[in-house]
């Protein structure tokens, strides 16, 4: 609809489409939202070309509201526009002269209307959502575990079960073996999912199974400060209820240990990566039909020295089918990326034609004609040692810039077949340089992507490739390393000065 409108207008304006950006999905009105095809429009208007050379004399728009919807937005893309004389600006109303003051004020005080606009709507949505939670009507979207569709009446099956569970984990039972009674008796969320974990928790701490409403993400209460009782039947008394909340605030921020006995405080860098691929590398395992692809956590076993990178359990949300040695991961993961940046490196020298080779013949000879020139005794001593001293720093220069570019080329060479064995299997994604965690910071993590490891090349092939080394074969820890995770590693990299990613 819109790309009609627009073409309409163009064609009643005179104009040619060069290119149509779009933003879906992203809210003009909100300032911390970045849309980066509005930003790409105005980069273009002011320089007067999009990044492939096209030209660019103006802008076509469905509506100014649907354009920017604030003050700031319209004054930066004012300005772009006028940036240079003679350029378009249009809607399907017709053309609009930003040249002019008073059109260009009459479009500021239009953006600062429809802001308003959207600020009232605002209001009404989050006055009707309270006004909503104060009469304990249930909240939309998809039915909770417990109750039928209409979220009022209980479900015959699955709240008896809920109202149980509470009952157990009050009185001992961890959510680990209630979460795998109900695998096994092939429970299903609302969703149709198998339970975790994580999602056994978030449903057996709702305030809902007592009756309780909520109101972004706490207890609502009312002038008296009760908490307000919904419509809808509650599985569980209050009690039973406040026992579950009392547990879990208890945990917070602690240890748990067997027996969910409560141990000591966690330290502050608890959440903080200790190894270099925590929270990237998941788990390729084909399980049930599809690929687990859950993020692999780290452990340790007593008879080995190195960590463990596992797939959690089933009752954790993983299938607990997958672990690879940590360490042997992490080296061939850099082994990996250090060969792939090396070879983009010598992929930039060999396009950048080096002109030294001419240079340093031409040095070598003038070095050789000065010094038989002292030795005819045609040159003093004073003139020929200073100039030997500069020409022999020159050659120096160039030798070791022409070793570099040898250097390069030869490693590249080698580097070809790690980054077709990495590079050519299945799309996943990835990891980066083995820096040491502590010295990551948030650099080493922004820009990081997801690794998948599933069988992959054998110790035999990374021998071929140079990555398998004595003493630490790597088919126990065979990987297969997928998609879009060379740019990111790249991206990274870039930042770093050593090296040329998320």
């Amino acid at each position: 609809m819109r790309d009609r409108v627009n073409a309409q207008t163009a064609a009643r304006t005179g104009c040619v489409i060069v290119a149509e950006l779009t933003d879906n999905d992203l809210s003009a009105a909100k300032a911390d939202v970045v849309r980066e095809d509005f930003e790409l429009m105005l980069r273009a208007l002011k320089a007067g070309k999009l990044p492939d050379g096209k030209a660019v004399r103006g802008a076509i728009v469905v509506a100014d509201d649907r354009l920017v919807r604030r003050a700031g937005d319209y004054e930066r893309f004012a300005d772009a526009i006028t940036y240079d004389d003679g350029r378009v600006y249009a809607d399907a109303k017709g053309r609009k002269d930003l040249y002019n003051e008073d059109v260009e004020a009459m479009g500021l005080f239009g953006v600062v209307i429809s802001k308003m606009e959207v600020r009232k709507t605002q209001r009404r949505l989050r006055n009707s959502h309270r006004s909503r939670a104060e009469r304990g009507i249930p909240v939309g979207g998809t039915r909770p575990f417990g109750w039928e569709t209409d979220k009022r009446s209980r479900h015959e099956t699955e709240a008896p079960l809920l109202a149980t569970a509470i009952k157990d984990f009050t009185r001992g039972k961890s959510l680990t073996a209630i979460c795998g009674e109900w695998r096994t008796a092939g429970v299903k969320t609302a969703l149709g999912n198998d339970w975790t974990l994580r999602s056994l928790k978030l449903t057996l701490w709702n305030p809902r199974v007592c009756g309780w409403r909520t109101h972004q993400g706490e207890i609502l209460r009312n002038e008296d400060g009760q908490p307000v009782v919904g419509q809808w039947e509650p599985i569980v008394t209050q009690a039973e209820w406040e026992a579950v909340d009392a547990i879990f605030q208890a945990r917070k921020g602690r240890r748990v240990g067997p027996k969910q006995v409560i141990g000591d405080v966690l330290p502050e860098t608890h959440g903080q990566a200790r190894h270099l691929l925590t929270g990237i590398l998941r788990c390729g395992r084909v399980y049930d039909g599809k690929q687990c692809n859950t993020p692999l956590r780290v452990t340790r076993q007593t008879r080995l020295s190195a960590h463990l990178y596992v797939c959690p359990s089933k009752a954790a949300g993983g299938c607990g089918g997958l672990g690879r040695r940590g360490d042997l991961v992490e080296e061939y993961i850099t082994e990996a990326v250090l060969a792939k940046l090396e070879e983009r490196q010598a992929q930039a020298l060999e396009a950048e034609p080096w002109d030294g080779e001419e240079k340093l013949d031409r040095l070598l000879a003038k070095r050789a004609r000065l010094s038989a020139e002292w030795q005819d005794d045609a040159v003093s001593d004073d003139v020929y040692f200073p100039q030997l001293k500069r020409l022999e720093a020159r050659i120096k220069e160039l030798r070791a810039e022409r070793g570099r570019r040898e250097l390069l080329a030869a490693r590249a060479g080698a580097g070809r077949g790690c980054a077709g064995a990495v590079g050519a299997a299945a799309p996943f994604a990835a990891t980066g340089p083995a820096l040491r965690v502590s010295a990551r910071g948030d650099r080493g993590t922004s820009w990081r992507r997801p690794q998948g490891v599933q069988p992959g090349p054998s110790s035999a092939d990374l021998e071929e490739v140079g990555l398998a080394r004595q003493g630490c074969q790597l088919e126990p820890t065979r990987l297969r390393p997928t998609g879009k995770w060379w740019a990111g590693v790249l991206g990274w990299a870039r930042t770093q000065g050593r090296h040329e990613p998320e």
